[in-house]
């Protein structure tokens, strides 16, 4: 697998220009090998979103060795740049692109319109095409039960989140979190700082230090791709816990749990349909029943009670049975979010744009 970054990327763009930087890495025949191609806003490390999608191309890899050739196109910054590389991996000759990130939708699909026998997967975007599907996780069915098992343990009645980007994806798990908190101690707050950043350690560990001092004793680090909130909250003595990937290394006695991500059965399928002939744009939304999510690493503090209540709701959300978006629920705004016995449906938890009473921080303009 070959691994490549915007700076080395740019480099050897300014000495050969960009298709020699790129073209004997894709020089390969269709006919011979299908080329796949990861783009990534942030750099790969042992843990987060990108530790976790470039951990769900392995199971590809294994099944299909040389048939495939994966290039992993690590810290390349949403805007002109990430277009520009993602067009000419394409012109190159990869046919299977995994665009990694909300703010490659637009470039990337443009590229699936210009040519139909290039398969794109892009990550938490809307627009779908014939060769183009967008994916995310349902991280709130997880994030649903972590808060539950938050309440349990916390002893201020507050809760906090560090939280990348106020996108819908986000947004649910922090509103799934409050509601899961929430069924446990109806009366619990939920505080967030926004970062607006992917990746940056520095912003994450000041926000956590923040949270801490306003007495939230249990924090969410919300797509984070470093373990800088983690760290600072086992330093603090607070539980914490993430998405994606487990970083309990990094925290081993606060470590609340993870909802982790395993992308290789959406990935594998995908990259099956393609070599059939017979992938279809679709917007494809994973969870618990898909074996995509999965709450890992659950924190022995947590009380023998909750943990039994948690695992009873774990098997009802993977069964469908229960979603954490049941009325009713109220807005923070104090108006009807979900009625009484109704269930949002994915269309609109995919489209988020509000938060649930109990948390305390307004949603940035």
């Amino acid at each position: 697998m070959t691994h490549l970054t915007r700076r080395n990327l740019m480099k050897a763009a300014a000495a050969t220009g960009l298709a020699g930087a790129l073209g004997s890495r894709f020089a390969v025949a269709a006919d011979e090998q299908l080329g796949i191609t990861l783009v990534i806003p942030s750099p790969i490390g042992d843990v987060g979103w990108g530790h976790a999608l470039s951990a769900g191309l392995d199971p590809v890899k294994a099944a299909y060795g040389d048939k495939v050739r994966v290039t992993i196109l690590e810290n390349i910054a949403e805007g002109p740049d990430a277009d520009r590389i993602m067009n000419k991996t394409v012109a190159d000759g990869n046919k299977f692109l995994i665009a990694g990130s909300f703010g490659y939708q637009n470039g990337a699909l443009q590229i699936a319109r210009r040519d139909p026998s290039v398969t794109v997967l892009h990550a938490s975007g809307f627009q779908v095409a014939p060769n183009f599907s967008p994916f995310a996780a349902k991280y709130f069915q997880g994030s649903y039960l972590l808060g539950m098992a938050a309440a349990a343990l916390s002893k201020t009645g507050k809760l906090g989140s560090v939280s990348a980007f106020a996108i819908p994806e986000l947004i649910t798990t922090i509103n799934a979190f409050t509601l899961g908190a929430q069924a446990v101690k109806p009366d619990i707050e939920v505080s967030v700082v926004w970062v607006n950043s992917w990746f940056d350690p520095a912003k994450e560990q000041e926000a956590a230090k923040a949270l801490i001092a306003q007495q939230c004793d249990v924090i969410f680090s919300n797509a984070q791709d470093t373990p800088s909130v983690i760290s600072a909250c086992e330093e603090a003595g607070v539980y914490a816990f993430n998405l994606n990937s487990s970083m309990k290394k990094y925290a081993p006695k606060t470590y609340l749990g993870c909802v982790s991500t395993d992308w290789s059965p959406f990935f594998k399928a995908s990259v099956d349909a393609h070599f059939a002939g017979t992938f279809k744009g679709a917007n494809t939304f994973l969870g618990v029943a898909d074996k995509v999510v999965k709450v890992v690493d659950w924190n022995p503090d947590i009380p023998a009670d909750t943990m039994t209540k948690i695992k009873e709701l774990e098997a009802k959300i993977a069964d469908g049975t229960f979603s954490p978006f049941t009325g009713p629920i109220t807005k923070a705004d104090g108006s009807e979010g979900v009625a009484s016995g109704a269930t949002m449906p994915d269309g609109e938890i995919v489209a988020m744009d509000w938060h649930v009473k109990g948390v305390a921080t307004p949603l940035p303009k």
